[in-house]
């Protein structure tokens, strides 16, 4: 009877309160008994890749915060939590620099050798060319699912 009525939409929290069970309790219920649909539901995998990427996307450019996400798409922290660190690894290329820590670095290293200068300016080339093809990648996606990705430049209104 509790697994149905949480099946059928009745929040947790009415659960706990009128059966006294503890939400863990109602949990492993869940995972153990629950049918098939509404597992699938909750774990967020009736999502494409697409959509997974575009709530993470949201959630790193700060457009959505990670407890609306969780609301609105009805997953768990540890769902969203495992997408963001898959995230995390995909981009670790393409990772913001500190141009602090760059400086610090040229400055330690005044003498470079031709060799080494070589290999920095063909490090820096191919990564403009990288961040031009995704650029150019972007511009496609955007252009083709008619949905803006970029965010927008400016000051957030408060």
């Amino acid at each position: 009877e509790i697994i149905k009525s949480i099946e059928s939409g009745t929040p947790r929290s009415v659960i706990v309160y009128q059966y006294g069970v503890s939400r863990s309790t109602l949990c492993d219920w869940m995972r153990n008994h629950g049918s098939k649909d509404y597992q699938a539901k909750q774990g967020g995998s009736d999502l494409t890749e697409i959509e997974k990427r575009s709530i993470v996307r949201q959630i790193e450019q700060g457009v959505l915060s990670p407890h609306a996400a969780r609301k609105t798409h009805g997953m768990s922290g540890s769902t969203l939590n495992k997408w963001l660190k898959a995230s995390l690894k995909e981009n670790v290329e393409l990772a913001v620099y500190d141009p602090f820590e760059m400086k610090d670095k040229a400055v330690d290293q005044p003498d470079l050798a031709d060799p080494e200068k070589d290999a920095l300016k063909k490090a820096l080339e191919d990564a403009q060319l990288k961040i031009s093809a995704l650029n150019t990648l972007i511009d496609v996606a955007e252009e083709q699912f008619k949905i803006k990705i970029r965010k927008k430049a400016g000051a957030r209104q408060s």
